[in-house]
Formats: C-alpha cells, sequence, structure tokens
C-alpha cells in the first residue's frame, strides 16, 4: 500500500489548480494590430501566430481554471473568433453582411455560425456569449469587454484579458466606454436624461432589469457631483444613443484628429 506522504503527495496533485491557458501570443498580436480600439484584420489574416493561438483555443480544457481565468479564456476566445469570423468571409464593411439573405439579417446570422473552436467544442459567438458567459459568469461588465468587431461596440483592448489582471481591466473598459465616449453613453442633467448605447437597454436585465438599477451601476463610474446624483436617483429619462455597425478597421474607423 502506499504510504502516507505519495497519498499526500497525490491528493495535492489532484486538487492543485491547472496552470493559466497562455494568452501572451493573442496579447503580442493586439498590441501590434490593435489602436485606440481599430484592427488592421488584414494583419491577423497573415499571421500564423494567430492561426496558432486558435489552435490552442481549440484544444484548450478551461474547466478546471480559477473563475477569473476561465473569464478571461472566454472573453479572449469570444474576440479572437469575432476577428477570424470577419477575415473568414472577408468582410470589410460590416460583421451584419454575413450570413446576410436578400438584403437582411437571417435568423442565422454571423452569430449563430458554428465556428469557434473552444475548449474542445464548436460553437457559435452566441453562445459563447449568451449560454457561456452570461450564465456562468455573475458579471455585467463583461458588456464592455466583448467586441462584436462595430464602431458602436466598446474598443477592443490592445492587450489580451488575464485571470491575474481581469479585475483591473474590465473596470478600465467600463470607464472608457460609460465616461469616455459621450457619443455613446452621457448624462444630460438639465434635460434629466441618460443617453446609453443600445448595449445597456439589450442587456438591461444583467444591470438589474429597471432604470433605477442601471442608474446606480452607472453612477460608479461618475464622479462626485449633479451627474452622479441624477443616476443615483433613478429618476431620469433614458434614451439609445445610435449604434455605428460599421467594422472596427484602421480603415473604417475616425481619423485620429476625430477620436
Amino acid at each position: 500500500m502506499p504510504g502516507p506522504a505519495l497519498v499526500a503527495s497525490v491528493l495535492a496533485l489532484a486538487m492543485a489548480p491547472s496552470p493559466a491557458f497562455d494568452h501572451s501570443a493573442f496579447d503580442l498580436l493586439l498590441r501590434r494590430h490593435v489602436a485606440e480600439g481599430l484592427v488592421d484584420y488584414d494583419a491577423f489574416a497573415r499571421s500564423r501566430d494567430f492561426r496558432a493561438y486558435l489552435e490552442g483555443l481549440a484544444s484548450a480544457r478551461p474547466e478546471g481554471l480559477p473563475e477569473p481565468e476561465r473569464l478571461a479564456f472566454w472573453i479572449n476566445a469570444y474576440n479572437a473568433w469575432t476577428i477570424e469570423l470577419i477575415n473568414a468571409h472577408e468582410e470589410r464593411e460590416s460583421i451584419r453582411n454575413i450570413n446576410k439573405t436578400l438584403g437582411l439579417l437571417p435568423l442565422k446570422g454571423p452569430w449563430s455560425e458554428k465556428m469557434v473552436r473552444a475548449a474542445g467544442r464548436t460553437l457559435s459567438l452566441d453562445h459563447v456569449e449568451h449560454e457561456i458567459i452570461r450564465k456562468q459568469f455573475d458579471e455585467p461588465r463583461i458588456h464592455f469587454a466583448l467586441v462584436c468587431a462595430a464602431l458602436g461596440c466598446p474598443p477592443l483592448r490592445s492587450e489580451a484579458y488575464t485571470g491575474e489582471r481581469l479585475e483591473e481591466q474590465l473596470q478600465e473598459q467600463a470607464r472608457r466606454f460609460l465616461r469616455d465616449s459621450p457619443l455613446k453613453n452621457r448624462v444630460d442633467v438639465e434635460r434629466e436624461t441618460v443617453w446609453a448605447s443600445p448595449i445597456l437597454t439589450w442587456y438591461e436585465g444583467d444591470f438589474g432589469g429597471d432604470h433605477a438599477s442601471l442608474g446606480r451601476f452607472l453612477a460608479r463610474y461618475w464622479p462626485e457631483g449633479p451627474e452622479r446624483e441624477l443616476l443615483l436617483a433613478g429618476e431620469f429619462r433614458l434614451r439609445k444613443t445610435a449604434y455605428d455597425w460599421t467594422l472596427n478597421s484602421v480603415e473604417k474607423g475616425p481619423s485620429p484628429a476625430a477620436r
């Protein structure tokens, strides 16, 4: 029979957390080919390192990772395979042109195409977002990290997400999208109106389910002052800003002077 020391060692190995998935290749590609949220899709299409990273996602087994590592894995998988979806269809105008029939967006659409190979499965972007990320993680800030290849989306970070820095990264993404993008989100105290990206209304349930809860969530990102007071009071009209479905590419993005 094995001795107590051997049994203890085996148990310790079995209980030890799995090593974090290595996103360094994706991190380097994002640093090289994403600037101020705008993507050089042609560079990703040419990159052998990107192909290798996608293959790594396909064979990965994130189930045993700590929760922050698992969430970082699935955010990166969503964003990486969105880039690949754009390139696989050689689309350079709008993601909504993918799988479009007779000029209309069909039920399938780009987000229902099963082309995301991750964790030993082949999934759609919709499945990754709604069945994995939103169901398994109680984290509304993922809506500021998942990027659907449109200018109306939050900006794609020029770095990969990691479990170690996930809290910091999600906080910065929320601040950038909510506070630093007034064409998408702003608070008009004089008119008692909150102008919000459609993302916040599409997924209002993830932010509490009503205007008052959404206001309290948004207030976290405003400093002391009349805007924050209006958000906390919850007595405001909620209006949607326009959503720009133009591809978030370096060619289609606004000029540096306009950003």
